[in-house]
């Protein structure tokens, strides 16, 4: 998965995904981030996975239900 010296490194972090993407296969569909600069190379992402980005607004917690809803859990 990911480790420390990934975050921050867009680089890093775009490869992460690409590599975990790979092994969804055709299970990820859409993914939301914060506005973080490691998600600066977002568009290549989309390209290379055909997985739709979408950016969470800050303080609206409301736009991700079911991320607030598991980290409850955890």
């Amino acid at each position: 998965m990911l480790n420390d010296s990934m975050v921050g490194d867009s680089q890093s972090m775009t490869q992460a995904v690409l590599e975990l993407a790979s092994q969804l296969q055709d299970k990820l569909k859409t993914l939301t981030v914060d506005h973080g600069k490691e998600f600066a190379n977002y568009q290549t992402i989309e390209r290379q996975t055909g997985t739709q980005v979408y950016f969470a607004h800050a303080y609206s917690p409301h736009e991700r239900g079911s991320n607030e809803n598991r980290n409850r859990v955890l």
